[in-house]
């Protein structure tokens, strides 16, 4: 029997919810591997030794890393894609597990690259949008929506980026279908794989300028925009905290008629005071991310914030709020 050996990498605070939801979804053979337990054990047993190998503490600096085991079969890759679902959800919820990487070792006599790419399909979004896999650009279904009018946008889903499959980015593509009219400025906070920012440059806004604390996000965004052909003439992407960053909030600037936050809670509390400046006088603030039990809480510090809530929509457990 051939088997899927996988390995989720995120932070020490991390390895508590993604064991949760690998628990959740009947795996709970896991291995751990943790620095600070490692480090931890060293600090308590010097009596054992006086030497430690180099690379063997190099080979965990950084390192909290989850491995388990799935049946290299049909079931096995069905579950790797409910795990891969399950980890773009969680890093809508939580800020502090790292990466959540998930990566692929030891799969004899099977093409794995290729076999999770059927647990990706097309998805329309309200009355103009298809979410479209790069590899799915040719499949007749898909060249029938176009047909049809649909505008297509096109991801190469990566492993800890969104794809649009969450209720939360589902919510925000859905309310750009409705707002993006053409020549818009938008303005992404926390774009992740740049979906949202992009999809509205698809609807017809003029530009967009996109920025997440991750650094792998910014590749990760251009790539995708290069799929859909967009070019840095109307796309910018930069990293860093727009809270703290000077030289980010000189570069963002102001004017823009939709601002967007798919993000967690307690970040949009805190963009709250920021949004009005950053909003052209009849401009938007569209924020998602938001899990239901606190959806009031949020709603209130929007209000606190002088922010107007206009609409209110929710999915999954999940709310989103259109405000001005």
């Amino acid at each position: 029997m051939d088997w899927l050996q996988l390995h989720i990498d995120t932070t020490h605070a991390g390895l508590e919810p993604v064991e949760t939801m690998l628990s959740a979804l009947g795996i709970d053979g896991v291995v751990i591997d943790d620095e600070t337990e490692f480090q931890d054990f060293l600090e308590n047993n010097h009596q054992y030794w006086d030497y430690v190998d180099e690379d063997l503490t190099a080979q965990m600096a950084g390192k909290s890393r989850i491995t388990f085991y799935l049946e290299a079969g049909e079931e096995g890759f069905a579950k790797m894609g409910e795990v891969r679902l399950a980890l773009e959800q969680l890093k809508t919820q939580r800020d502090d597990c790292g990466s959540l990487l998930l990566t692929l070792e030891n799969l004899k006599d099977a093409d794995w690259e290729n076999n999770w790419k059927q647990y990706y399909k097309p998805m329309e979004i309200g009355e103009h949008l298809v979410v479209v896999p790069q590899w799915l650009q040719e499949d007749p279904k898909v060249q029938k929506l176009l047909a049809e009018g649909r505008v297509p946008l096109i991801l190469d889903p990566g492993l800890t980026f969104g794809t649009g499959s969450h209720a939360t980015t589902r919510l925000c593509l859905t309310a750009l279908d409705q707002r993006i009219h053409g020549g818009e400025r938008v303005l992404d906070l926390g774009c992740g794989s740049g979906i949202l920012s992009i999809a509205a440059l698809r609807l017809g806004a003029k530009e967009a300028f996109a920025c997440d604390i991750d650094d792998k996000c910014q590749d990760v965004a251009y790539e995708n925009a290069a799929l859909n052909g967009i070019g840095a003439d109307t796309y910018t992407v930069q990293v860093g905290d727009i809270l703290t960053n000077e030289a980010l909030q000189a570069a963002i600037g102001g004017g823009y008629d939709i601002v967007l936050a798919n993000i967690v809670a307690d970040v949009i509390i805190a963009l709250a005071p920021a949004v009005r400046p950053l909003l052209a006088e009849h401009g938007v603030f569209l924020c998602s991310g938001i899990i239901d039990d606190r959806a009031e809480e949020v709603a209130e510090k929007l209000r606190a914030a002088g922010l107007e809530i206009l609409e209110t929509h929710s999915a999954e457990g999940w709310f989103s709020y259109l405000c001005r």
